[in-house]
């Protein structure tokens, strides 16, 4: 079924192949399939080939630093939530750079959904090893190879107690699959990490797309995510399968339910505030 013209954004400059194509796709239906509008959906990224997303996308969107995303989306569903607040970002981009504002952030859990587009490589800056490249890759800077061990980005989540921690895949097959975990996630409240398994077509060599067919197969019907120790255990298979899906759920306080709003419920609904009323407001939170 053809998309509607209802969230078409700029035209997308990625490398033709790219599996951003596919989770862009995926993130419109999503929207179509929940009834959204444009105005009540907001979009932040850094830099990264992924975080170009908001970009070709029709809704309100805010174009931050690298690594920087979730400091950004975390403001704003504090200031403002009614809308739905959704965090993109790269492997590079959020597990390098923003590595620590993402283990904050599982912390904090604030009603954001973060859709890393995971390809295991830096893709901007030309093929770099990323914080999620296997030993193997070798680029330009890494000529023998990347000397630092993968990170496990769901085991680190479900350590940390993340109330929502998924794994998809951007490829044939998975794309229904995707756009369920993103539904569900986007109807979660709180935290909500999916890590997207893309290709990169121009710099991995070795995680391509048919290399993720063979690889990856999806959790078993019946599966709990509700186990927090079977979640962790499922998180660290990979050598002998990679497996997609819902790994762990739990619901639990959200940080704007621990913040005083008074009688409000956002800070732009009507009537609205001051500079000065507003400043004086986010002052009783910090």
């Amino acid at each position: 079924m053809a998309l509607s013209e209802k969230f078409k954004g700029q035209t997308p400059a990625w490398c033709p192949g790219c599996g951003n194509f596919a989770i862009l796709n995926v993130l419109k239906r999503t929207f179509e399939a929940m009834h959204l509008e444009p105005h009540e959906i907001t979009i932040v990224s850094g830099i990264g080939q992924g975080a170009k997303l908001p970009h070709y996308t029709r809704c309100n969107t805010f174009n931050g630093l690298h690594g920087r995303t979730l400091p950004v989306a975390t403001g704003l569903t504090l200031v403002n939530p009614l809308t739905r607040i959704i965090a993109i970002a790269g492997d590079g981009d959020c597990y390098g750079e923003g590595g620590n504002h993402l283990l904050h952030t599982i912390r904090r859990n604030p009603n954001i959904t973060l859709l890393v587009h995971n390809n295991q490589v830096y893709g901007l800056t030309k093929g770099q090893a990323s914080p999620t490249s296997v030993p193997a890759l070798a680029s330009k800077i890494q000529p023998f190879g990347n000397p630092s061990e993968p990170l496990n980005p769901l085991a680190l989540a479900i350590a940390l107690d993340c109330g929502f921690v998924a794994r998809g895949f951007a490829g044939a097959g998975g794309l229904p699959h995707l756009q369920k975990l993103i539904t569900m996630a986007l109807e979660h409240r709180g935290f909500a990490l999916i890590d997207i398994l893309q290709n990169c077509v121009s710099f991995n060599k070795i995680n391509t797309f048919h290399w993720y067919k063979e690889h990856t197969y999806f959790l078993e019907e019946g599966y709990d995510p509700g186990d927090r120790q079977a979640a962790f255990a499922r998180s660290l298979e990979w050598e002998n399968g990679i497996p997609l899906g819902l790994f762990y759920r739990r619901e639990k306080a959200t940080v704007e339910d621990r913040l005083p709003r008074g009688d409000r419920e956002s800070l732009t609904a009507p009537p609205f505030l001051s500079a000065a009323a507003v400043a004086d407001e986010l002052g009783r939170f910090f």
